[in-house]
């Protein structure tokens, strides 16, 4: 990668992958892409090259990739979960017909692209634990639908034309640095800052439930170290399964309670939110990522409490 295009850079992934990569690659070397409406602002902005990249408009896709001479796009234009359940047709419309244009111009232009896939492509026919790579993937969201055609659309672009894709099934992502925008596993996000700020926690997830979750550092670590991956020893390309850690509410509930003693807890649910949760796994096996990119996340559920407590309390004050 010598001058990356970040599609959705203002987002929750997004933001932060822009940064890690002009950490690593130089802040001129990586273009923050945007739509109108979501503008990068402070840091963001300021450190580096931005532009309007919608996914529904190709034209502008293929004049930003020429004028910087883009050779990867990472592509992180979608509707989390929820939110896409409220509104398909738009869901389709960004997951989908988006990707059909980034494809395009990545055959045209030579680009490598990066498409997130999620355990949301998964459903309640797989297998719940330890989730193989290669299984039955028949979800029951739009979200999951747009996300399985994301990966085979994408294996079809390298197969027929030779476009290097690539992607990782996502699971849920927990950050403290950009608030959650919709997604079934927010919950454990917003949880951590009900904690900091001393406030009793209502839960939208019945207990039991386990859902496969990652630090974010590690979600950028995967994202990168796959892109920047020898192409001769993968096997497989879209999307490839990475876990980290997989928990239901009590569990971290109880980590954190482990060091803020107080906090309190209770449950409401949201029967949308849980059924989308009940039609994903409860844990996936990532063998297939270590084997072919050494992929190897750093934090679990302790080593992750400790870090967001100590920077959501920076962060609250």
């Amino acid at each position: 990668m010598k001058n990356v295009l970040v599609i959705g850079s203002t987002g929750q992934i997004g933001s932060e992958l822009t940064r890690e990569l002009r950490k690593r690659y130089g802040n001129d070397s990586i273009i923050a892409g945007y739509i109108k409406g979501a503008e990068p602002k402070g840091e963001l902005k300021e450190s580096g090259p931005s532009a309007e990249a919608d996914v529904t408009n190709p034209e502008m896709i293929a004049n930003i990739v020429k004028k910087y001479n883009v050779d990867t796009i990472y592509n992180l234009a979608a509707l989390l979960s929820v939110v896409a359940e409220k509104k398909p047709q738009l869901a389709w419309k960004i997951g989908i017909d988006g990707l059909w244009n980034i494809l395009e111009v990545a055959r045209e232009n030579n680009c490598a692209v990066f498409t997130p896939s999620s355990i949301g492509s998964f459903g309640p026919s797989t297998p719940h634990v330890q989730t193989p790579q290669d299984t039955v993937q028949r979800p029951c969201t739009i979200y999951g639908v747009s996300k399985v055609t994301t990966e085979l659309l994408s294996d079809y672009y390298f197969k027929k034309y030779g476009v290097d894709t690539r992607s990782v099934r996502f699971p849920g992502l927990i950050s403290y640095v950009t608030p959650p925008g919709g997604g079934t596993t927010d919950y454990a996000v917003d949880i951590y800052y009900s904690a900091v700020r001393g406030e009793k926690f209502v839960c939208p997830i019945k207990k039991g439930t386990l859902m496969d979750m990652m630090y974010m550092p590690d979600g950028l670590h995967a994202a990168i170290s796959l892109m920047e991956a020898d192409p001769t020893r993968l096997v497989h390309r879209n999307g490839f399964n990475i876990a980290s850690m997989s928990f239901d509410p009590d569990e971290i509930f109880q980590a954190i309670k482990r060091h803020k003693p107080n906090f309190e807890m209770e449950y409401d649910v949201d029967m949308l939110k849980q059924g989308i949760a009940d039609s994903w796994p409860d844990s996936l096996d990532d063998s297939c990522a270590r084997a072919e990119w050494d992929w190897k996340p750093q934090y679990d559920l302790e080593s992750m409490t400790v870090d967001m407590l100590k920077n959501l309390e920076a962060k609250l004050k």
